[in-house]
């Protein structure tokens, strides 16, 4: 995966009253941190972010975060820890970058996205999208936006496992084998499906029986 430049800039104002008024001026309040770094507060673009940010899920864009602090400057390798947006508006309010190493794995879960249409769902059968995300354990250079899966194979009553799952090079799957991540099940019958059908019988019945029964008396 390709790494995204962003650049931030320290700041010393803390504070509720200090973070609105830098949002007011088109940045982002953040924090820098890492295993073995000190913490840094930073500011940095608003719309450079939502930009890069942008079709991607934010815990598994990997930035190369350029700090300007005391008249220098320094790129850190970095993943977004905690993002925190408004419940209202869901503006970012905040944003923490924690330092990772490009050699050493790192735990995510990426989102999974089935393509194409199952065989069952042609024949009337309904497809069940049960998990979404997959734990996956990796080096920082092999992440994917999502994970691709294609079910046009699946037939109703088959379901598909995370072990059946063809993980891109590089990934690990860090949960069950035996979970459940799609399957196509038989239509099922609403209750008002079910009265039409009833009523639908007995209709044809009393057709029936009164035909059988003008049948009978033409007979006599």
């Amino acid at each position: 995966m390709d790494t995204i430049r962003v650049d931030g800039k320290a700041r010393i104002k803390t504070g509720k009253g200090a973070s609105r008024k830098l949002r007011r001026t088109g940045r982002l309040p953040a924090v820098f941190y890492g295993p073995e770094a000190e913490s840094i507060m930073i500011s940095i673009d608003y719309l450079e972010l939502v930009k890069s940010l942008k079709g991607r899920p934010p815990e598994n864009v990997i930035f190369d975060l350029k700090i300007d602090s005391n008249g220098g400057s320094q790129s850190k390798k970095v993943m977004i820890k905690e993002l925190q947006r408004d419940p209202v508006t869901r503006d970012y309010l905040h944003i923490d970058f924690c330092e990772i190493s490009m050699a050493r794995e790192i735990e995510t879960n990426i989102p999974i996205q089935l393509v194409n249409t199952p065989i069952g769902v042609t024949k009337g059968g309904l497809v069940e999208h049960i998990r979404r995300e997959l734990s996956v354990v990796c080096l920082p250079k092999d992440l994917v936006d999502e994970i691709e899966i294609d079910v046009s194979g699946l037939d109703i009553g088959e379901t598909l496992h995370i072990a059946d799952i063809a993980l891109p090079s590089g990934l690990r799957a860090t949960e069950d084998g035996d979970l459940i991540v799609a399957t196509v099940v038989a239509p099922t019958i609403t209750a008002e499906e079910e009265e039409a059908e009833e009523e639908e019988v007995e209709a044809e019945e009393a057709l029936e029986k009164t035909e059988s029964e003008e049948t009978g008396g033409n007979e006599e």
